[in-house]
């Protein structure tokens, strides 16, 4: 006789954890767009000199966006989308984001 366990979250599921697209503004004014599980210490790596090459010519001020994303292949489609956007785009998003607004 197998017994089967009523539990609802099943062992053999995985459970996607959030994953986040992010805009960093660099001291420049520039806009950096990137992916993480944890974009706040994502950025402290950006500040700190470490995580991209972006930040070497001028360093990453401010965490001015992010986005929550099911899973990690939402937040690189997500990416691509941000990336092909014009500046004055990327600014709307992070003028809603100051807003408090979601888009």
């Amino acid at each position: 006789m197998t017994t089967h366990s009523e539990n609802p979250v099943d062992a053999d599921s995985p459970v996607s954890k959030l994953w986040f697209v992010y805009l960093v503004r660099a001291a420049n004014g520039s806009l950096y767009c990137g992916i993480s599980d944890d974009p706040v210490r994502r950025f402290a790596k950006h500040q700190s000199g470490k995580g991209a090459r972006f930040f070497l010519s001028s360093p990453a001020m401010a965490l001015v966006y992010t986005e929550a994303c099911r899973d990690k292949s939402e937040a690189l489609r997500q990416e691509r989308l941000i990336k092909k956007l014009k500046k004055s785009a990327k600014e709307c998003l992070v003028a809603s984001a100051a807003a408090g607004l979601s888009i």
